[in-house]
């Protein structure tokens, strides 16, 4: 819906866009998804704890990563000395996620039944 408050990001954005849509166009695939949650639980990671974390390949994994430092919700930090290490890290932009994970954890907790991955 288009308004005339010089306040409201969207006031100039075509009604038939879907802010909600474009925020999934950045964050939803399974894999950015994955990385964002990780670091919000656990911090700055590096590249190798993020792939063990995700189960995503190196280059799944990369490519993630890649396009999440792009969208401005992920910094990349180069360690040079021996041995050289690159570590992950949620930006402004990306902490500000955290009530959105919070959430959706409440609702997987009510919602998506626990045996569906346990085997149970």
């Amino acid at each position: 819906m288009q308004t005339n408050d010089p306040d409201d990001p969207f006031a100039d954005v075509d009604p038939q866009a879907c802010p909600t849509a474009e925020s999934l166009d950045v964050i939803g695939t399974r894999w950015r998804l994955n990385v964002l949650h990780d670091l919000h639980d656990e911090g700055e990671m590096r590249f190798n704890e993020l792939k063990e974390a995700t189960g995503a390949s190196s280059r799944t994994l990369s490519q993630s990563l890649d396009a999440l430092t792009e969208a401005g919700l992920v910094d990349k930090r180069m360690e040079e000395a021996a041995p050289v290490a690159t570590f992950y890290s949620l930006t402004e932009k990306g902490v500000a996620l955290g009530p959105v994970f919070e959430e959706l954890d409440a609702w997987a907790r009510e919602y998506v039944d626990p045996a569906e991955y346990t085997g149970e």
